[in-house]
């Protein structure tokens, strides 16, 4: 399997993971989800869930590849906030709680660049 395919199956595997949290255990997302954002919490962690899913799928899937690939990159940049907020909020946690709240912050940077790397190598030219 060549690289790409492997590097896009990987994003499409971790979105679809992330996907699957959301209705799994939606309380722990409810809690991060921005304030600001009218209407319940739950309603946002579960509409965060299905275009999880549904950008996995399309980048499962080579036709789709390349324009999911780039709606994730900025999903990618969407959530931000989500993560800001649980950094914020993590503030006083325990030590090892408060580092993997803020460590999110900077990985949504390698996470929009695979994304990238991924509707580069995309086909989604049919």
């Amino acid at each position: 399997m060549p690289r790409s395919e492997r590097s896009s199956l990987l994003l499409a595997g971790l979105l679809a993971t992330a996907g699957v949290a959301h209705f799994a255990s939606p309380k722990q997302f409810d809690a991060i989800i921005p304030r600001s954002l009218p209407g319940p919490p739950r309603t946002w962690t579960y509409a965060s869930g299905v275009v999880e899913l549904a950008l996995a799928a399309g980048i499962a899937v080579p036709r789709t590849r390349r324009t999911a690939a780039l709606a994730a990159a900025g999903f990618f940049v969407g959530v931000f906030p989500a993560n800001a907020r649980m950094a914020l909020d993590w503030r006083n946690r325990p030590a090892p709680q408060r580092a993997a709240a803020y460590g999110r912050l900077p990985l949504q940077i390698p996470l929009v660049l695979w994304a990238r790397s991924v509707a580069k190598n995309g086909e989604g030219r049919s």
